[in-house]
């Protein structure tokens, strides 16, 4: 009796096993046919990224109001955990979304924190789109994690071709973060690039982290060496300092800045006037009137307060992204998580999977994760960004 009463617990626990194994979980489908997919984002909260994680937090959370709101037949369940901008805070955050039974991670927002994350996510197969980590680390050797932004070479490189097809400088410096992957992969980029096409770098000057504030051994630098045009792949928090200590020495060269410095005219406090002829690499403007920027933008303000950023519209057009991707998976009710990255997988890079979103038209994306969209410059006048 004790033999068939083992045998019979035996059984049935290989019945669960076999159960909690054999594709989404019971309540991932509703009684009309609702499919719901759990989007895991991450991002800094707190700490001095936190401005970035926010936004993209917010962006991707109008997405999902919008798209729970089409009755489509997919419900997107959506948590954002915060990393603090840390790799090893990003890990525990990931973790918590395993034990939320996340089926896609969105995210991370910055670079470290993204490349701990996507070789935790590549192990353990969920397919992994990020608005704005931009590093090659991100992606590199890792078949399931694709970027929503530029990469930070690429963006460098576009920077370079942009002063050399307008004419704006022939001596340029350079003043960059070498303690972070994000501003070093640009810069690297963009003087590659510049000695290629004939633009001499005068002056390469570097910092070691955010939290500078004195910026006028840089600045000296670029102003001896004549450069005409300062190339500043960084955030908009010291990018606001270096302009109000050029002010200040009198220096007034052109300064040019990446997709970081979106943002810059949103700084409490800080003098707008100073970015007068700012110009930078974007791939969003707030202040287009085409009708869905316009919308998101108008919801945006509404709900939390301030304009976005481009890191709020490359978190929209994420779940965007991701959502779409969806829609073309048959079969979408009985996977995990294991087999729905391989079948966004397999649609991502089919080649004819495009996503018309607020930061690109006809988005495509390559095996290596690499988005293709056309990038933007902008230059502020009069307090706001015209197109180039």
């Amino acid at each position: 009796m004790k033999k068939l009463l083992t045998i019979v617990l035996v059984l049935a626990l290989c019945l669960a096993c076999f159960a909690g194994c054999g594709g989404k979980k019971d309540d991932a489908t509703a009684d009309d046919g609702t499919v719901t997919i759990k989007i895991g984002g991450i991002g800094p909260l707190t700490g001095g990224a936190a401005t970035y994680g926010f936004a993209t937090e917010y962006g991707a959370q109008i997405a999902v109001d919008e798209i729970n709101a089409l009755n489509s037949g997919i419900k997107i369940e959506y948590d954002f955990q915060d990393d603090t901008g840390v790799a090893e805070t990003s890990v525990a955050a990931y973790n918590e979304l395993k034990d939320w039974d996340v089926d896609v991670i969105y995210g991370c927002t910055t670079t470290a924190p993204c490349v701990a994350v996507a070789s935790e996510t590549f192990a353990d197969r969920y397919f992994q789109l990020t608005p704005s980590a931009s590093s090659p680390d991100v992606t590199a050797g890792k078949n399931n994690v694709f970027q929503m932004c530029f990469t930070d070479p690429n963006q460098g490189a576009t920077a370079a071709n942009f002063v050399k097809d307008n004419s704006l400088a022939t001596k340029v410096g350079v003043i960059y973060n070498n303690g972070d992957a994000y501003s070093t992969g640009i810069a690297q980029g963009f003087i590659a690039k510049a000695g290629e096409l004939g633009i001499e770098v005068v002056a390469e000057q570097t910092f070691p982290a955010d939290t500078t504030t004195d910026f006028n051994v840089q600045l000296t630098a670029c102003k001896d060496a004549g450069a005409e045009l300062v190339f500043m792949p960084i955030y908009y928090g010291p990018a606001s300092l270096i302009l109000q200590q050029a002010d200040q020495m009198g220096y007034d060269p052109i300064f040019f800045g990446g997709d970081g410095m979106d943002g810059i005219l949103s700084i409490e406090g800080f003098d707008t006037s100073l970015a007068e002829g700012l110009m930078l690499l974007t791939p969003f403007n707030a202040t287009s009137t085409e009708e869905r920027t316009a919308n998101f933008v108008n919801t945006y303000k509404e709900r939390y307060g301030e304009v976005p950023n481009q890191f709020a519209a490359d978190g929209y057009d994420c779940i965007y992204a991701i959502y779409e991707a969806c829609l073309k998976i048959e079969g979408l009710a009985d996977m995990d998580h294991a087999q729905l990255c391989e079948a966004l997988i397999a649609v991502f890079t089919s080649g004819d999977f495009k996503v018309d979103g607020l930061t690109g038209t006809g988005m495509t994306w390559q095996v290596n994760g690499e988005v293709s969209k056309e990038a933007m410059v902008v230059e502020i006048v009069d307090g706001v960004y015209v197109q180039k």
